[in-house]
């Protein structure tokens, strides 16, 4: 059952509990490079990527939004430190979103304008807090790094912005450490009721970030926490939305894909079955169906799990028997199972 949260949008995507939880990552060309950037949001945007997240270190690059928001069609958030000049000018290019630390940015008063700006255009703030970047006096407070000092750091930003009756707040306490990170989350969620943008930060290269990245963010999302999720990857932005599209559609919160099942492979197996896999996944990746296929490789696990797919195959000593809702439909040939396979898929 996913947590209750506040609801409202980001342009045209909703965040918050009345909507689907959605993926989002963080380009990483120069932005002031504006015709690299929008090819980037572009490759981004055909993988599925939901809202984009730009960075913005200076006025060349927050004056570059304005001409990069025009040539993409995803939400942009702008990411911002310290300089509120640069908010207000991002604000003014028409961003969909601000990631600040309100007391990052100055005095009060440079956050009121910022905040007026917000209301005018109807855009959310999301406060970012990593481990890394705790006020020293919750780190002396709590003694450290931890789940308090996390929590109370954001909770800080928070009542900032609350003080001047802006609410449309997404938060978000991410650490390398996944204990933290679950455990910061989970504190928080029973705090506030603001959307929460969930991640582990820094999570690592492709393979091992992808890893820490999935039992992190699908710990949290199994328990109903968290909105919209980014996966940190040391690589290709690409890449980032690619897995956090997978953990969705592995939790059962998005159903845009053929969900393939397919065994590990023994000494059972008398079938080019990771060959098999591989070729159906391939030629299936375009297909908008919301089914199951099973690829088992003997007749052990082949025809019980084949019979909980909506089609699927059990292969053995060059044949594959094609299942369709458990009674067989065909017995084919090894090197006819793949184009059998998917006519079959292309018909449901």
């Amino acid at each position: 059952m996913r947590n209750k949260t506040k609801n409202f949008y980001y342009g045209n995507v909703g965040i918050g509990s009345d909507f689907p939880v959605t993926v989002q990552s963080m380009t990483n060309t120069d932005t002031r490079d504006i015709k690299e950037t929008v090819s980037q949001i572009k490759l981004l945007e055909e993988v599925g990527c939901d809202i984009i997240r730009l960075a913005v270190p200076d006025m060349e690059a927050a004056l570059a939004l304005e001409k990069i928001k025009k040539q993409v069609n995803i939400p942009i958030i702008a990411d911002i430190h310290f300089d509120y000049k640069l908010a207000l000018q991002a604000i003014e290019g028409g961003v969909n979103g601000l990631r600040i630390n309100p007391g990052n940015i100055g005095d009060k008063q440079r956050v009121k304008e910022i905040v007026n700006r917000c209301k005018e255009k109807d855009i959310p703030i999301r406060i970012g807090v990593n481990s890394g970047s705790i006020k020293k006096e919750f780190l002396e407070k709590y003694g450290g790094v931890n789940v308090n000092s996390m929590v109370e750091s954001a909770m800080e930003h928070v009542r900032i912005l609350e003080e001047m009756n802006f609410k449309k707040i997404v938060l978000s306490v991410k650490s390398t450490d996944i204990h933290m990170t679950i455990e910061s989350y989970e504190k928080l969620s029973q705090i506030v009721d603001y959307p929460l943008h969930i991640g582990i930060t820094e999570s690592g290269s492709l393979w091992k970030g992808t890893i820490k990245s999935s039992i992190g963010i699908g710990s949290l999302l199994a328990k109903g926490i968290g909105d919209t999720i980014r996966v940190s990857l040391t690589g290709s932005p690409i890449e980032e939305v690619k897995v956090g599209k997978q953990i969705l559609r592995s939790l059962g919160l998005l159903n845009d894909r053929i969900e393939v099942i397919s065994c590990p492979t023994c000494g059972r197996t008398r079938i080019a079955l990771e060959k098999i896999v591989s070729e159906v996944e391939q030629k299936i990746e375009h297909m908008n169906k919301s089914i199951k296929v099973a690829i088992m490789g003997c007749e052990v696990n082949g025809p019980g799990e084949a019979k909980e797919a909506d089609i699927g195959i059990a292969g053995g000593n060059g044949l594959g028997l094609i299942f369709k809702k458990g009674k067989v439909i065909k017995k084919v040939e090894e090197n006819k199972l793949i184009d059998e396979l998917v006519k079959e898929i292309e018909k449901l």
